[in-house]
């Protein structure tokens, strides 16, 4: 059998794609769900580990200035952690992200793109009046079709991408992961224009 160029694409094609398959996992988070009455996440029992990240965040986002009001940032805290599972649940989300995008760009999603989640973060955080935190869209790699990404960031009221905080959700498939937008050697994120 002859290998044309277009038999070793589709090949290689068919074979990551067996990979990513092989590798890939639904993610489904318990016991979580939205309250849109109060516009928080309920959770039936916050882990350890979550309570620990939350406490973590909201000591991060009191460090980014003096006049942070601490209640501010314990519900940011608190809703960047758990609102990415009810995004994820909303999203029927699988893991890896890669695969994630692969569906939705398919049409075998509709949601679960790293600007969609911070879009539904952006407005599910909006939703409360802060008067001390504000957010940013922030991307990098912009217009770069492999390796852009979309993630919201959070600053002191009045600051800017670059003295803010990254909170991605995207990146570990629903399980925040944050930092100091410096300290995110990942990505170099900047504000978001059109």
């Amino acid at each position: 059998m002859k290998f044309t160029h277009k038999k070793i694409i589709r090949l290689g094609i068919i074979f990551i794609t067996f990979i990513m398959l092989s590798a890939c996992t639904n993610v489904r988070y318990k016991n979580v769900q939205y309250d849109p009455k109060r516009k928080i996440t309920t959770v039936s029992a916050i882990d350890p580990a979550q309570e620990k990240k939350i406490q973590a965040l909201q000591k991060a986002i009191m460090s980014l200035g003096p006049n942070i009001d601490p209640k501010e940032a314990h519900f940011v805290a608190r809703e960047s952690v758990m609102y990415p599972m009810v995004l994820a649940n909303q999203y029927r989300l699988v893991s890896p992200p890669l695969l994630q995008n692969v569906l939705v760009n398919y049409g075998y999603r509709k949601n679960g793109l790293c600007w969609q989640w911070t879009r539904d973060m952006g407005k599910h955080l909006g939703k409360k009046p802060l008067k001390t935190l504000e957010f940013h869209h922030a991307v990098a790699f912009r217009r770069n079709y492999w390796k852009e990404h979309s993630t919201l960031t959070v600053s002191p009221k009045g600051g800017t991408v670059s003295n803010s905080i990254v909170l991605d959700p995207w990146r570990n498939s629903g399980v925040l992961f944050w930092s100091h937008v410096k300290d995110d050697k990942k990505y170099p994120w900047v504000k978001f224009t059109n």
